[in-house]
């Protein structure tokens, strides 16, 4: 059986940074600004030979329980609680400070295993702290340097040593599907056979990826914690809470679904502070990892110019987008707003016709069940495939009934089509001349296969190419 690792301490003295050393990858974002983190992380880890879940924690700080410093003192309590052995990491830099002995009394009140680790000892400067850390009363110090991976043999020993080796080496089930990170690529499929006529039925027992994008304060934080029927996400009133994308697994109607809670996006011209930056990067990473893309907004302020931004950019990555007008516990005039949403939506978002669009209160909870069944259906979408059979016979009739313009005198011939790809759906239209086809013709075809074949809400690309000339290239005989 695995055993999990928390990581506490106050701001600043490398927490994060150990984390990405356990975990192999810059998952958690790294700044010298305290108090970067907010949010607790759980992600597999190794050290050497051994494999264990670690949190990583915002830094304990002593302040009023309804302040925010205050609720991310709460996240650190119960990652504590979590937790079969904690990590009290202080700087050995600084030394042992007022609040470094504070925290570890209430450290040590959990009554779980702690080894205390003096972080950022590589230098000669850091002996005189590391000999303070004596002073905690939780044993020998193991010095390490998170930045340069240093120390983690001792920090091994201490882990084997603190938990035992019956429980550390204990033999681990294996769990096929436990991690979504590596389990299916993150651009569209190659169809291996475009002309089969044998569609694959949609598997809706595989795992799910969703990203919840939008503008700060709009409710992203709240929305999983609703779903997830806990406070696992640090929410409040203030904006711009959430900095790390913090990655949470759930279980809907059976099936696995991994929920990423991102930064909130604002335009990028008020976007100056680094940490922000960051937060905003991983954001867009986590945007491309995810399948569906569900974009809250805020219903009583809908359809600012950053929220389709936002959607412009989900569009191009091409993830399956959903809208979730959210706080509509707050409207007044429903039905007349809902009227104007749903105009809106069709008139700002053409590229997308039909996208999936809910109205929901995370605050409340209501709604919940249809945004699943929205993102659902347009998973189903997303991943449609349509024979070359099919697509050619909607063609010819496509031809026949609105053949292609002339251009420059001469008629534009399209041979066939066929879908290439799936997440999203994408096309090869064979042609003459692609460079001199009208973009207003392709988005012609483009809606006619979103009509035809029921492909609402979704991205679908349309790539043309000129067909295979036998006699090119060879020199013309006199």
């Amino acid at each position: 059986m695995s055993f999990t690792v928390a990581i506490i301490g106050r701001p600043n003295v490398g927490k994060s940074t150990l984390f990405n050393r356990l975990v192999g990858r810059k998952l958690a974002l790294v700044d010298d600004t305290p108090g970067v983190t907010r949010d607790r992380r759980v992600h597999p880890a190794r050290l050497y030979d051994l494999e264990f879940d670690v949190i990583d924690t915002a830094g304990f700080e002593d302040a009023d329980a309804a302040s925010l410093a205050g609720r991310m003192r709460a996240q650190t309590e119960t990652a504590m609680d979590e937790a079969d052995l904690i990590l009290f990491v202080v700087d050995a830099r600084a030394g042992v400070v007022p609040d470094d002995r504070t925290f570890s009394d209430i450290a040590r009140r959990t009554s779980k295993p702690i080894v205390l680790v003096a972080n950022k000892a590589e230098s000669r400067s850091s002996q005189g702290g590391m000999l303070e850390a004596w002073e905690l009363g939780l044993g020998e110090p193991i010095p390490i340097s998170a930045e340069h991976g240093e120390g983690m043999v001792d920090l091994r020993e201490a882990i084997v040593e603190a938990l035992g080796a019956e429980r550390v080496f204990a033999a681990e089930e294996e769990d096929e599907a436990v991690s979504l990170a590596v389990a299916e690529p993150l651009v569209g499929e190659d169809i291996a056979d475009p002309d089969s006529e044998v569609i694959p039925e949609y598997d809706a027992t595989k795992p799910l990826r969703i990203a919840m994008v939008g503008r700060p304060n709009a409710g992203k934080s709240t929305l999983i914690n609703a779903f997830l029927g806990e406070e696992r996400l640090l929410t409040g009133p203030e904006a711009g809470i959430t900095r790390d994308s913090i990655s949470v697994d759930w279980d809907w109607r059976g099936r696995r679904i991994k929920l990423f809670d991102t930064a909130g996006m604002r335009r990028k011209s008020r976007v100056q502070e680094k940490l922000e930056k960051l937060s905003v990067a991983d954001g867009l990473r986590a945007i491309r990892f995810a399948e569906v893309v569900v974009i809250v907004l805020d219903a009583t302020i809908p359809f600012e110019k950053q929220d389709l931004q936002i959607a412009d950019l989900i569009i191009r990555e091409g993830r399956a987008p959903v809208i979730a007008f959210n706080k509509w516990d707050l409207i007044d005039n429903r039905q007349e707003l809902l009227a104007e949403l749903r105009e809106k939506t069709q008139r700002l978002l053409p590229q997308v016709r039909g996208i999936q669009a809910v109205t929901i209160s995370a605050e409340t909870g209501k709604g919940l069940d249809k945004l699943m069944e929205a993102i659902e259906k347009t998973h189903r979408v997303w991943n449609r495939r349509v024979s070359t059979g099919k697509l050619n016979r909607w063609l010819e009739g496509v031809l026949t009934h609105h053949p292609p313009p002339a251009v420059a005198g001469r008629r534009l011939k399209i041979k066939y089509i066929t879908q290439v790809k799936t997440r999203p759906p994408g096309f090869v239209l064979s042609c003459s001349r692609p460079d001199a086809m009208p973009q207003s013709y392709i988005r012609y075809l483009t809606n006619g296969l979103r009509d035809t074949f029921e492909m609402p809400g979704v991205p679908i690309r349309m790539a043309l190419r000129a067909p295979d000339n036998p006699f090119a290239g060879r020199a013309k005989k006199r």
